[in-house]
């Protein structure tokens, strides 16, 4: 499976057998940052910050998508490759005030990040609960 036909449109399995999907956002612009914490005024967003050479993030990611279940569909999670756009993430850094990491989940809410992991921990997020 590849990562960019999961991440923008193929519809995999989850560990249950079922239809797996996350309607991915391509962050590709700084403007789009202004973007993240406008919508986060009215609803948790997610940025998913992946480096496509790691193969820790690649299997975090495929760990991620796979956990991503039917009642997260609406949940809205912005992608950011981190190696084609690294002065978005360093931006991201600075507005948000949370240290850059690889792969890196941030779940902001308010125009704050309420919940950030990485690597493995990333597992340990629930957006269920925001």
């Amino acid at each position: 499976m590849g990562v960019l036909n999961t991440l923008f449109g193929r519809k995999d399995k989850n560990k249950e057998g079922e239809e797996a999907f996350i309607n991915w956002i391509p962050l590709t612009s700084l403007d789009q940052i202004k973007e993240i914490k406008e919508r986060s005024k009215n609803e948790p967003v997610a940025i998913f910050k992946h480096s496509t050479r790691c193969g820790i993030s690649s299997m975090v990611i495929k760990r991620f998508v796979n956990s991503f279940d039917e009642d997260l569909k609406d949940f809205k999670v912005y992608y950011l490759d981190l190696l084609s756009y690294r002065e978005i993430s360093n931006e991201i850094g600075y507005t948000f005030q949370v240290l850059h990491q690889s792969p890196q989940l941030l779940v902001v809410k308010n125009e704050e990040v309420i919940s950030h992991a990485s690597h493995y921990d990333i597992a340990r997020i629930d957006l269920k609960k925001f």
